[in-house]
């Protein structure tokens, strides 16, 4: 059981990852991601649809017949993610301002509906439930890395405005990392998005090699 829930794990964060290894989930992804705050609580929004929708999803598998399961699964998402879109208006509302549009756009992330047909729609409550939180904290590891490369790059800055998602507490988190720096309005804009994503793919490409390498080296030594 313990090896599942690892496979799960590693699949969602690393293996499978969302943004890395499938390339879905692109557009709020190079448009909300200048700042790393941004990308935290596009992260955590989209987080908590993936997890709650594989609960329901699993929970309804029994009931739902192969006939109408791609209509179920987009109201029951669609209904998560109004839902978390009015919990964000009201209660992180400067952050809800920012995000905008993208927030109501989560219903038309294919990797949500992808892992409730592949996944939720044929496992158990828990380990759908686990899968849902390690795809969403994989699509949000991808989201804060690329926007604090996007923020350092662009702005010199490092979660800048993250009070507006934690609280007043997190005003620490808010680092002028480069002082009286120009910026860079290339790596903020979209084009920008695309050419540091590129970089970021490459170089997981480039590290699952050298493990692959190093496996195979530790099973076939020399």
């Amino acid at each position: 059981m313990s090896q599942r829930y690892a496979s799960i794990a590693r699949d969602g964060l690393w293996d499978n990852n969302i943004v890395f290894a499938q390339a879905l989930g692109l557009c709020p992804l190079l448009a909300v991601t200048g700042t790393a705050s941004n990308g935290l609580g596009m992260g955590l929004a989209t987080s908590v649809v993936m997890i709650a929708s594989g609960l329901l999803i699993a929970i309804l598998r029994g009931i739902i017949t192969p006939q109408v399961r791609i209509p179920v699964f987009i109201l029951i998402i669609a209904v998560l993610v109004t839902m978390v879109d009015m919990f964000m208006n009201a209660w992180v509302h400067d952050l809800h301002k920012v995000l905008g549009l993208f927030i109501p756009l989560i219903v038309t992330n294919c990797a949500i509906l992808g892992r409730a047909e592949s996944f939720a729609s044929r496992n158990e409550v828990l380990p759908s439930a686990f899968d849902g939180l390690m795809m969403g904290l994989g699509f949000t590891l991808a989201l804060v890395v690329l926007g604090a490369t996007r923020e350092v790059l662009g702005s010199g800055t490092l979660f800048a405005n993250a009070s507006l998602l934690l609280g007043d507490w997190a005003a620490v988190l808010e680092l002028t990392l480069i002082a009286d720096y120009k910026g860079f309005l290339l790596i903020i804009l979209p084009p920008g998005g695309f050419l540091v994503l590129g970089f970021i793919l490459a170089g997981k490409r480039l590290l699952d090699r050298r493990l692959a390498a190093q496996q195979q080296a530790q099973l076939n030594p020399a």
